[in-house]
């Protein structure tokens, strides 16, 4: 009874009031006690309505319930099959234990009883079969409190319940099954599977093979497509559950029972102008199934590209287009999100495939006479809607349409002729008979009469579409000249200059009721922004276009450092004043990249300028940039709050002037903020280039070289010499601030960015001339040590030969005179002999004996003298060599050890006896 004392201390925790719980510990108790002991059956069945009654309302009930319940219940469940009436109540007290108490005013650190309970009968894999069991009972009720129970038991333990059911034999079959039973029974086993599909691959595996697809469809079809409730939802969420990222499911499906019955469910039946909640949420869910479709499969999925190609020609050969060009263009009275779903699956469906783009600029909508092609309505929708969600899926379509074909973009950017002005005056609502061009041109040029550049803003936009990567397009784009608004400002102006002009209108753009609208321009100068930076890039003409008017580059160097600027549009700015410099092949003075640098450093700086761009790549919409992902799961929880179907941008961010708008992190995608990364590494490059040489062509020959009238040739030799050296004064001082620069912008290269090791190439260039000639240098001294090095060993190794020659005469000579001492003792011995032997015969002993003793001192004397001077100069010689091997770091000591050690010269004192 651990874990019942442990859950009735728990009980007086919660509640507090000890008295209470245990009263309702005791009464739990005591029903328990009557539903196992009890004689009576009907008494039994009274005490399982009545646990089932308090469970349900109370949460000191529940956990009561779970410290001594299950026991009881299962055991009811195992052994009494036979009495229906049990097995109800048991499971309906068990659902009730299991189901959570809704108590508005509970602390939130409350205990949940369900998730305690939950986990106690989960933990034992045969309760999970034991409840499988029962879906084969033909009671009606047992099968739906069943349902129920595994429901809850999923809710609350997924991992567990799907690790269990994987381990009985034919469990999810069961399952399976009921789908095919009673309305009610279906619903249930139908939410159950949802649940159980969502994270487990093995299961739905086997779900697929139960056949689960015809029996979604066939619920489908029997509830009435998207007109149809909420079951509908549920099968098109278990659908999704099972072909998300699953590339096998995906083919099973197409090569099975095909498309068609996905496709009939966008078929809009009965009212066309009636749209439920319920239908909008089934038709999103359809929308989500057509575009996991288009997914392919996992990334992993080595077979991914080919299953998403062929999914795509298959849907758009069950005529898709034409259901989603009618949800998503025609339908103007659809609900917005629904709408916008239909644009993303277009824009999804023809990318990356010549044949779908081929069917969507070939396709015409409306009725005769008033029909027009496809692409001509889907630019209007992006020109007129109110809606910034309907915008950017639209956009999504031409972005789709354009990328990487450049067919597509010469094909729309040849209709791109100006109208006349008459007509710039007509309203946007008379466009039905424009060509694209025109409509996209009238769009562009319309916003300077209304006061609004929201228009312009979104049409600039579609047009960066045409111009990317083609410089045929850019080229020809770049020869459309719009008439003047009034004829007395003359001549015609290019449409870039146009797009310059609505560029520093949209800082101080009014509202059509004349207020200042500071939301607005949060995204409108990052629009025409992205236009112009996307049509200089790699177009020189472009470049020399925009540089042609002496104010724009005059108005960009202000955008950069202006503080009220949001970071993006300071960043925008940059790179668009950095590609006047990478992508300038201008030799005209006052428009080459030259000039532009020099404008740089002296109105901005350069650590400022570089500080821009960094602060913009490190920003949230830049450093955040990943590939477009699927919108998260429709689930019942995601459609009951409504979240994914209204239009959520209408909201009024005017709180934050300086901060970017959210709409910016769908328009910027991944090719574009990666195109700026890199074109931020080549402005760096270049700009420590230029400044790294001097200009190398001088356009004015100064007038001081002509010879003045009536100058002698002398003088004018003079003045000649004297501005030439004036001349060279000047060009050592530009030199010598170029290079001052060149270092600090390889220095200011290297800080605070990710890219670290691509900006240090500017510091390298800068100083590896002069790495190069230190290490020449060293190395020609490492060479001249090495060679003396050598010698000194040389003349160590003959010093030491030398000093081994003179130990080896010292030695010879202390043997010598070890000799004559004992010749001396010998005569001396011989004379002290004779001496007693008789004194008449013996000469003078001692006169002989000094004057050997004489003699042979002398002998010693000399050739020790000589010995000692060769010393004297062996010593001198030694201890020089001895200083100059401790300069080179030699061990002296090392080298003469051993030498020596037996030498030694007698003393004066030995010699006497």
């Amino acid at each position: 009874m651990d874990l019942a004392s442990r859950y009735k201390g728990v009980v007086g925790l919660v509640f507090g009031n000890e008295n209470s719980a245990s009263n309702e510990d005791s009464y739990v108790e005591r029903l328990l006690d009557r539903i196992s002991n009890g004689v009576l059956a009907e008494d039994r069945r009274t005490a399982m309505t009545e646990l089932q009654a308090i469970v349900a309302e109370s949460n000191a009930a529940q956990l009561a319930f779970g410290a001594m319940g299950f026991p009881v219940l299962v055991g009811v469940l195992k052994e009494e099959r036979d009495d229906i009436e049990m097995i109800r109540g048991a499971l309906e007290a068990l659902v009730s234990a299991l189901t959570p108490i809704d108590h508005a005013r509970g602390p939130k650190n409350e205990v949940q009883p369900a998730l305690m309970n939950t986990d106690l009968l989960s933990r034992d894999a045969e309760n999970i079969s034991l409840l499988l069991s029962l879906l084969s009972e033909e009671d009606f009720y047992v099968r739906y409190y069943t349902l129920q129970l595994l429901t809850a038991l999923l809710t609350n333990s997924p991992n567990r319940l799907q690790e269990a059911i994987l381990t009985i034999p034919r469990g999810i079959t069961r399952l399976m099954d009921m789908l095919m039973d009673r309305e009610v029974i279906r619903n249930e086993a139908l939410l159950l599977l949802t649940y159980l599909t969502r994270e487990a691959e093995e299961i739905q595996k086997i779900v697929v093979f139960e056949g689960a697809f015809e029996k979604i469809f066939s619920i489908i079809k029997e509830e009435g497509g998207s007109e149809g409730g909420v079951v509908v939802q549920d099968c098109l969420e278990l659908l999704n559950n099972l072909l998300r990222n699953n590339s096998s499911n995906q083919i099973l499906l197409r090569e099975t029972m095909g498309f068609d019955p996905l496709i009939s469910i966008l078929k809009l039946r009965g009212s066309t102008y009636s749209f439920t909640q319920q239908k909008t949420i089934n038709l999103l869910s359809a929308l989500e199934t057509i575009n996991l479709l288009m997914m392919g499969g996992s990334e992993a999925d080595p077979g991914k590209d080919t299953n998403k190609l062929t999914n795509k020609t298959v849907l758009v050969q069950k005529k898709i287009l034409d259901y989603l060009l009618l949800l998503g263009v025609e339908s103007q009275w659809a609900p917005i999100a629904v709408r916008c779903g239909a644009l993303r699956c277009t824009g999804n469906l023809i990318a990356g495939h010549p044949k779908n783009l081929d069917a969507l600029a070939t396709k015409v909508l409306g009725e005769e006479p008033q029909v027009e092609p496809a692409l001509n309505s889907i630019l209007r929708i992006i020109l007129r809607t109110s809606s910034m969600q309907e915008f950017i899926a639209a956009d999504h379509v031409f972005k789709s349409f354009c990328e990487r074909n450049s067919d597509n973009q010469t094909m729309l950017a040849s209709t791109l002729i100006p109208q006349p002005h008459s007509m710039n005056d007509a309203p946007i609502e008379e466009d039905i008979n424009m060509s694209f061009g025109s409509m996209l041109l009238h769009g562009l040029t319309l916003s300077e009469s209304d006061g609004d550049l929201e228009t312009c803003c979104r049409a600039a936009s579609v047009l960066s579409h045409v111009l990317k990567d083609n410089i045929q397009c850019k080229e020809r784009v770049l020869r459309i000249e719009l008439e003047s608004p009034l004829q007395s400002l003359g001549s015609a102006e290019p449409l870039m200059h146009r797009m310059v002009k609505y560029l520093a209108l949209a800082s101080n753009m009014k509202n059509k009721d004349g207020k200042s609208s500071p939301t607005g321009k949060l995204y409108f100068q990052p629009l025409i922004l992205k236009l112009l930076i996307t049509w200089m890039a790699d177009c020189s003409n472009a470049v020399q276009c925009f540089l042609d008017s002496r104010p724009h580059l005059t108005y960009l160097l202000e955008l950069v450092s202006n503080p009220s600027a949001t970071v993006c549009i300071r960043g925008l700015a940059a790179v668009l004043l950095g590609e006047c410099v990478i992508y300038n092949k201008s030799g005209e003075s006052g428009k080459d990249a030259f000039t532009v640098v020099d404008a740089m450093s002296q109105k901005v700086g350069l650590t400022s300028y570089f500080l821009k761009l960094e602060e913009m790549i490190g920003s949230s919409i830049f450093s955040c940039a990943k590939p477009a992902e699927p919108h998260k799961p429709l689930t019942r929880s995601v459609a009951a709050s409504m979240e994914e179907i209204e239009d959520v941008d209408e909201q009024d961010s005017s709180d934050h002037k300086n901060e970017d708008h959210p709409i910016l992190s769908s328009i910027f995608d991944v090719s574009f903020i990666n195109f700026v990364k890199r074109v931020e590494t080549d402005i760096r490059e270049t700009i420590a280039d230029i400044y790294s040489r001097p200009k190398s062509e001088v356009a004015v020959v100064p007038a001081e070289l002509d010879q003045k009238s009536g100058e002698s040739d002398k003088d004018y030799i003079k003045r000649l010499k004297s501005f030439v050296e004036k001349q060279c004064s000047e060009i050592q001082n530009l030199l010598g601030r170029n290079a001052t620069l060149a270092e600090e912008l390889a220095k200011i290269g290297g800080i605070g960015s990710s890219q670290a090791e691509q900006r240090a190439r500017g510091s390298e260039r800068v100083q590896a001339e002069t790495l190069r000639r230190d290490l020449q240098e060293a190395s020609q001294r490492i060479e001249m040590l090495k060679a003396e090095k050598a010698k000194i060993e040389s003349e160590a190794s003959m010093y030491q030969n030398l000093a081994g020659k003179m130990e080896s005469d010292l030695k010879s000579l202390s043997d010598a005179y070890n000799s004559l001492e004992q010749a001396n003792f010998h005569l001396e011995k011989e004379v002290k002999a004779l001496k007693n032997g008789g004194a008449s015969i013996v000469p003078d002993i001692e006169e002989i004996k000094a004057e050997a003793r004489e003699e042979a001192q002398k002998e010693s004397e000399a050739e020790l003298n000589d010995l000692l001077v060769c010393l004297g100069q062996e010593q001198n010689k030694v201890e020089k060599l001895s200083a100059r091997l401790l300069e080179l770091g030699e061990d002296v000591d090392k080298l003469l050890e051993d030498i020596g050690d037996d030498m030694g010269l007698p003393e004066n004192d030995d010699e006497e006896d």
